[in-house]
């Protein structure tokens, strides 16, 4: 037969009301985890929070509250530009393809917005960015080992801000980056035809060195493309073709140092960032 409550000692009777009432008041966060220090919070507040956390460099603290603040509050100007600086923050952060998809985001659902240029401006950056480890080490790596995806990429959004905004605060320094890719872009091409010629592909050599001086006439690396031209001609026993290109490239580039020193003595142009 099962005793009262009553028939316990008055000692015991008490912890365990204590205990029910521990347990009645924290139950909720024992069972569902600890509890939510947003909540309840206003769009104002999430926002200055964000931004407080942005200028600390804490990316991801910054990210969750512009995540919560476009989730509760959808509508507005706090979550538009919750939007807008969590490409920011994103990318801050390393994620980079979480940064890009935030801005296309932003420039789908805001294509009249006031600050729709800086959204194509940071999408040009992040890949620029991205694409700096290719360009900053190409000449040690096999080239045909790396992707101009990103290079491309960034150059389109830039073009897209210099057409769309050419009086955008940010347009000057996207040319600046558009004529730096356009030179990454040509240098790539010119690295794979020599890739290509060191391994006796002649043929594919010529080919990719054309492809290089119809694409990028005013490149740099278009003085490495013609000689790749020309010794891949001579090799090829070419020899019309081969006098038509070392004609055009004296021409062109009549104190070039490649006629005395050959392939070694490629410039390292793309140091400028």
């Amino acid at each position: 037969m099962m005793r009262s409550v009553a028939a316990f000692p008055p000692l015991f009777r008490l912890l365990l009301a204590l205990l029910i009432a521990t347990l009645t008041t924290t139950g909720c966060s024992i069972f569902s985890g600890s509890t939510d220090e947003t909540a309840g919070w206003s769009a104002n507040k999430l926002y200055d929070e964000a931004r407080v956390a942005q200028s600390d460099g804490a990316w991801d603290k910054a990210a969750k509250y512009y995540e919560k603040l476009e989730a509760r509050y959808p509508y507005g100007r706090f979550a538009q530009q919750a939007q807008l600086e969590l490409g920011y923050v994103y990318w801050k952060a390393g994620e980079t393809g979480s940064a890009i998809a935030a801005a296309d985001r932003f420039i789908k659902l805001h294509p009249s917005h006031p600050a729709v240029d800086y959204a194509y401006y940071l999408k040009g950056l992040i890949n620029f960015n991205e694409d700096l480890g290719w360009a900053g080490y190409i000449s040690s790596q096999d080239p045909t080992e790396r992707d101009p995806k990103a290079a491309r990429a960034s150059f389109d959004a830039f073009r897209e801000l210099a057409t769309r905004f050419p009086d955008s605060k940010y347009t000057p320094d996207a040319i600046q980056r558009m004529n730096y890719l356009v030179n990454a872009l040509a240098a790539h091409e010119v690295h794979v035809a020599r890739y290509y010629l060191n391994r006796g592909a002649y043929v594919a050599a010529a080919n990719r060195a054309q492809s290089e001086i119809k694409t990028y006439p005013t490149a740099p690396a278009t003085e490495e493309a013609m000689y790749i031209l020309v010794l891949a001609y001579d090799k090829l026993g070419m020899k019309d073709l081969h006098d038509d290109a070392e004609r055009v490239m004296r021409k062109n580039f009549p104190d070039s140092k490649l006629y005395t020193e050959g392939l070694s003595a490629k410039s390292k142009w793309w140091h400028l960032w």
